[in-house]
């Protein structure tokens, strides 16, 4: 026959054994959490790991797709629609608009800006009211009325150079030796 004694003593045996089970389980998973890939940094592609080839690459193809106000697709871009789509391209989602994205990012001195890097300009003389992506060798690619993705002359005496407002710094892109 089990006394009461007795059975207090099994009872505080299971529950013992139940909570060194939890423990021994919630342990077992904190060491697996913990040595995954994924907690050590090794992503399938980290979002700024691409190159500034890569970039090129990506934003080229879509030169010559016509200007549309408001557009996101290759029916036709509209400045900050084409670098959204360019970045979301290589992983990175951007904001909607210039002007949102000129609040995002670190500030670049216009001597250290490099391909990928975001160059914003006031064409309207309301604010930002245009970005481009600065695409090494002096030149920037963007959407613009009347010409569609192109290529420009980042600081055009006639136009672009008296309408810069600043350049931001979205994503770490990985330079190569073709030049910046």
């Amino acid at each position: 026959m089990i006394e009461i004694s007795d059975y207090f003593t099994m009872e505080g045996t299971i529950i013992f054994q139940k909570n060194i089970r939890k423990l021994l389980l919630a342990t077992v998973a904190g060491v697996v959490i913990c040595f995954s890939p994924i907690a050590v940094g090794a992503t399938e592609k980290d979002s700024t790991d691409f190159t500034s080839t890569e970039l090129r690459e990506t934003a080229i193809k879509y030169l010559g797709i016509r200007y549309l106000y408001g557009g996101t697709s290759t029916s036709g871009f509209d400045c900050s629609g084409f670098v959204r789509k360019v970045f979301s391209d290589l992983g990175i989602e951007l904001p909607r608009t210039a002007k949102e994205m000129y609040e995002i990012g670190e500030p670049v001195k216009i001597g250290e800006i490099r391909p990928g890097d975001l160059l914003f300009y006031n064409t309207s003389g309301l604010g930002i009211s245009h970005v481009a992506i600065y695409y090494g060798d002096g030149k920037m690619i963007h959407a613009q009325t009347g010409e569609g993705v192109s290529l420009s002359n980042f600081f055009d005496q006639y136009y672009w150079y008296d309408r810069f407002v600043g350049a931001k710094r979205v994503a770490d892109v990985e330079l190569i030796s073709e030049g910046n």
